[in-house]
């Protein structure tokens, strides 16, 4: 039997086995029909438009198909001055991505066991909300469907840094102690009790009367302690037993710096407000660095190949390696639309296609006019974006560090450079 045919009978098998397996198998674009002329073109194109307009220095794209990849490429370098090129098992600070590949496998869990019912008020769980007379009776499920009227963001920064500059020396030291643990970046440590400070202004946090779709992450700040004290065990070590050790992400987790990876981490912003330098290798997230860089809305970090095998996972709805690890019932629950009657895309967590998205041309299709209904994701502040489609069994993966130097660069929304790139692939199916 020929090389390529054998490999093509592999991969057909494993595709029949119905599970994702622990090391990526790679393939042709070719190998699933796709035009792979079209595709390199294409892609390539995108790619060298993006970085000429500045909208990213270097960046990857991975794209699966069933359970193979059949296309993962690195352009450009990890900052303008050109010094290292972009790896394809560099490690990047996955932003907002975290919230859907950190806390809420943990939350589908504990939901799959009938430790949290999405329907109950979240103030059930979490005590301090009991006496809040507007957040006592939200539900789990309007929180994170973004319908509970939460406010988006606070900027907790403002607490530790004065109008002129500095820093507060009660929440910041330049050392660890006994009062000082949660460390933000070399040289930066913050007081313990400053998560406490952070929980109650959460708390005391407005809500809106008015029920519409409003993304917050405030909740997801607060996730990781419910975590610990519904299963009792450090939240960290619940995410890696649980699931990123069975799926086989080996590099997906916090605080990379302190892991000694032989993988190159990507560097994010020159941070002027807070750590006075470039950040690399901790968390970009402001809020999630006055946590000690172990939060729920920021935080994690890992390479294209790991989130590809976390987002397969969700794909095959929860099976892995013959595995159910979540059941498939959840997994679809916490995937489909919420609350279509209040024109809100979301589902649990996840980000969806907008309502009326395959009827839009692609300057306003979200995230591509022909992902599916059923497809999700989500992306991340620092240029990240991750979106599987059970539908077409399509997973995407874009890793950037847009951020870099400045969050100022925005290009890469303005040019809609990841949408359009998951839209080459399904183009390139139908040719």
């Amino acid at each position: 039997m020929k090389k390529t045919a054998l490999s093509f009978f592999l991969i057909t098998f494993v595709m029949q086995l119905g599970f994702a397996q622990r090391e990526l198998i790679q393939a042709n674009p070719s190998d699933f029909g796709f035009d792979e002329e079209y595709i390199n073109q294409k892609v390539d194109s995108i790619m060298k438009m993006g970085m000429d307009s500045l909208g990213f220095p270097g960046a990857q794209v991975l794209v699966a198909k069933n359970d193979t990849v059949i296309f993962h490429k690195a352009y450009g370098f990890h900052t303008y001055d050109q010094k290292q090129a972009v790896a394809l098992n560099d490690l990047y600070d996955l932003a907002s991505v975290t919230k859907i590949s950190g806390p809420l496998p943990a939350i589908m869990k504990l939901v799959d066991e009938g430790k949290l019912d999405l329907d109950e008020p979240f103030s059930t769980y979490w005590k301090p909300w009991r006496h809040r007379k507007d957040k006592k009776v939200l539900t789990l499920r309007e929180i994170l469907a973004h319908q509970a009227g939460l406010v988006p963001y606070i900027v907790f920064l403002n607490k530790v840094v004065r109008k002129n500059g500095k820093i507060k020396k009660r929440f910041v030291h330049d050392t660890s102690d006994k009062r000082f643990h949660a460390q933000a970046y070399d040289g930066i440590y913050i007081k313990d009790r400053f998560e406490r400070k952070m929980n109650r202004m959460i708390n005391r946090s407005k809500v809106s009367d008015e029920k519409k779709y409003l993304y917050s992450g405030l909740t997801f700040l607060i996730y990781p302690t419910l975590i610990e004290q519904i299963t009792g065990t450090d939240y960290q070590s619940y995410l890696e037993e649980n699931f990123y050790q069975p799926i086989g992400a080996n590099t997906l987790g916090y605080l990379p710096e302190k892991k000694n990876y032989d993988n190159a981490i990507v560097p994010t912003e020159v941070d002027s407000l807070f750590r006075k330098t470039l950040v690399k290798g901790w968390v970009h997230d402001e809020n999630a660095a006055l946590k000690g860089g172990v939060s729920g809305n920021a935080g994690l970090f890992g390479t294209a190949d790991d989130l590809a095998k976390l987002m397969l996972f969700y794909q095959n709805y929860g099976l892995v390696n013959g595995q159910q690890l979540i059941s498939a019932e959840t997994v679809k629950e916490f995937t489909e639309v919420q609350f279509p009657e209040n024109d809100n895309r979301r589902g649990l967590g996840f980000d969806k296609p907008l309502l009326n998205n395959s009827e839009l041309p692609l300057s306003e299709a979200y995230p591509s006019p022909l992902a599916s209904p059923e497809s999700f994701g989500h992306s991340g502040f620092t240029g990240t974006f991750v979106w599987a489609d059970p539908i077409n069994k399509i997973t995407y993966i874009f890793l950037s560090n847009r951020v870099y130097p400045s969050r100022d660069h925005q290009k890469l929304y303005g040019l809609n450079i990841r949408t359009a790139l998951m839209d080459v692939f399904y183009q390139a199916e139908d040719k």
